[in-house]
């Protein structure tokens, strides 16, 4: 592979089963399963060279046939995202990998553009998105903070509100982090190899595990909010903006 072309994969791990909201990547939002709003983002990003599905369901795999949709079926057994992205790894050669969340339909194009730019550093391994907070995502253990170098690397991610703003003066920015990770092949490999770490598993993310083990994670901002897909309320606030984009498109 060229040093100057990188290749660049978009992988979307698809798992089916959800508790929160059942069979949640199959869902229809606005006429379309919630996947296929993911696939086509991913799809209309320049600097990938391939979209590819990663899933433990032959029902996630019947879509994809259907939409002529590269499927690669993975171990139900896999614990997470990211694990299922190094799966594909073992099977895809490429250079960058790009963990894109199944549950995020209003990705769009320039997020993965914005953390694949990072990459002009060799220095960086792993990147992420992040975007200001508002002010319902402050407070929200559901909206993950992060707090970051001057240089842009990330010092903390976490549920709570950070940083504390501890004389209330109201100057503080908080950023929330989008859950899309680029990784260089080797720092995917480390990550595998890892076992979770106490804060990983105290806050339930697992980038902590990249940041207990001394590998840097980059973070990259975005003027675009998003919003995953966790219940039905959030199935339908997305809905609505959807419909909104598909409208101002035809218009």
């Amino acid at each position: 592979m060229s040093s100057t072309h990188p290749r660049i994969i978009g992988i979307i791990p698809a798992r089916l089963a959800s508790t929160r909201l059942p069979r949640k990547v199959l869902r229809e939002i606005a006429g379309e399963p919630m996947l296929a709003w993911v696939y086509q983002a991913a799809k209309a990003c320049p600097q990938l060279d391939e979209v590819v599905v990663a899933t433990d369901s032959a029902e996630v795999q019947a879509l994809c046939d259907q939409r002529g949709w590269r499927c690669l079926l993975t171990s139900p057994d896999l614990p997470s995202g990211t694990d299922r992205l190094y799966a594909v790894s073992r099977v895809i050669d490429a250079d960058i990998y790009v963990n894109i969340q199944a549950d995020e339909p209003l990705l769009l194009p320039d997020h993965i553009t914005a953390i694949l730019a990072l990459f002009t550093s060799a220095d960086v391994d792993v990147t992420t998105p992040k975007v200001r907070c508002t002010s319902e995502d402050i407070v929200n253990p559901n909206a993950v903070k992060v707090v970051t170098a001057i240089d842009g690397r990330a010092l903390y991610f976490s549920r709570s509100t950070i940083p504390f703003d501890r004389d209330g003066q109201g100057k503080t920015t908080y950023w929330k982090h989008l859950g899309l990770y680029a990784y260089r092949r080797k720092a995917l490999e480390r990550f595998a190899a890892l076992a979770p770490s106490e804060l990983e598993l105290s806050e339930r993310l697992e980038q902590l595990r990249l940041l207990e083990n001394g590998i840097s994670i980059y973070v990259a901002e975005t003027s675009h909010d998003t919003i995953g897909v966790d219940t039905e309320e959030d199935r339908q606030r997305v809905e609505a903006i959807l419909l909104q984009r598909v409208k101002a498109s035809a218009g």
